[in-house]
C-alpha cells in the first residue's frame, strides 16, 4: 500500500480521519506505524497528502490530515475490454487502476462464455475493492468508470462511433496488420479481446464502427498481459 486511501466517511471533521479493519491492520502490521509517524494518504475522488498518526491502538487509529497535491493524470484513453475470465478479471481491474485508465467498458464477445457474466466479482463492491487496491499501488485517488455492455452488436453500432467521435480507435487482433503504434499522445479508444480473441464478424463490425486493427506480434498472449503490453507500448 503505496497510499493510504481515505473514505468520505472516514472523516470525523475536515482535518481528522478515523481508520479500522484493513487499513488499520495494514499500518499495524505491514507499516509497523506508531503515533508520531507520517503517513501519504489520499481523499478517495480528491486530493493527495500526509497524514500523522495522533492516536493508534487494535482496535483504530486516529490521523491529522492535510490534503494539498493533485493525483496523477489519467491516460486519454477508453478501453473496450471483452469480458475476461474471473480468475483473471480482479487482477486486470487492479492493473488498469494503477496504469491510470480512466474508463472501462465491459462488452460481450462470441467467445466470452456465459457463465463469466455471473462472476460475483462483478459485484460493484468487489469491482471497487479491486480498483482501490491498483490506486494504492500507484499512488492515486480516482476511481476509473466501469460500466457493463452485454449487447455486442447494438453496442457496436449505436454508441460505439460516438465515443470514438473521429479520434484515433484500434482493435488489438492477431494477424496480419499493421504493428500496434508506440507512445502516441492523444485520446484513444482501444479494444482488446477475449482469450482466443474477437471473432472475424466483430472484428469487421468494429472496423465499420471506426476502429483500425492492430497486432503485437506472432505471440499470443493472455489477456491480463495483453492488456499491461498494450498500454505500456501505446503510452
Amino acid at each position: 500500500m503505496n497510499l493510504l486511501l481515505l473514505e468520505d466517511s472516514d472523516f470525523t471533521d475536515p482535518q481528522h480521519v478515523r481508520l479500522t479493519g484493513r487499513r488499520l491492520a495494514h499500518m499495524q502490521d505491514i507499516q509497523q506505524v506508531s503515533a508520531g509517524d507520517t503517513l501519504r494518504v489520499g481523499r478517495i475522488n480528491g486530493l493527495m497528502g500526509s497524514g500523522s498518526v495522533l492516536e493508534l491502538d487494535s482496535r483504530s487509529a486516529l490521523l491529522r490530515i492535510e490534503l494539498s497535491e493533485a493525483p496523477p493524470a489519467k491516460l486519454p484513453l477508453t478501453l473496450l475490454l471483452a469480458m475476461p475470465r474471473p480468475k483473471m478479471f480482479r487482477r486486470i481491474l487492479q492493473h488498469c487502476a494503477t496504469l491510470g485508465v480512466p474508463e472501462i467498458i465491459l462488452l460481450n464477445s462470441y467467445r466470452v462464455e456465459k457463465s463469466f457474466w455471473q462472476t460475483p466479482f462483478l459485484q460493484p463492491e468487489v469491482v471497487r475493492e479491486n480498483l482501490l487496491l491498483g490506486l494504492e499501488q500507484a499512488r492515486d485517488t480516482v476511481l476509473p468508470t466501469v460500466r457493463i455492455e452485454k449487447r455486442f452488436k447494438p453496442f457496436v453500432e449505436d454508441q460505439l462511433p460516438a465515443i470514438i467521435n473521429e479520434q484515433l480507435a484500434l482493435v488489438a487482433h492477431p494477424g496480419d496488420y499493421p504493428a500496434c503504434p508506440r507512445g502516441i499522445d492523444q485520446p484513444l479508444t482501444l479494444a482488446i479481446g477475449p482469450e482466443g480473441g474477437w471473432i472475424p464478424y466483430e472484428v469487421d463490425k468494429l472496423v465499420e464502427a471506426g476502429m483500425q486493427p492492430v497486432q503485437l506480434g506472432e505471440r499470443i498472449l493472455r489477456v491480463e498481459t495483453a492488456v499491461t503490453a498494450l498500454l505500456a507500448r501505446l503510452f
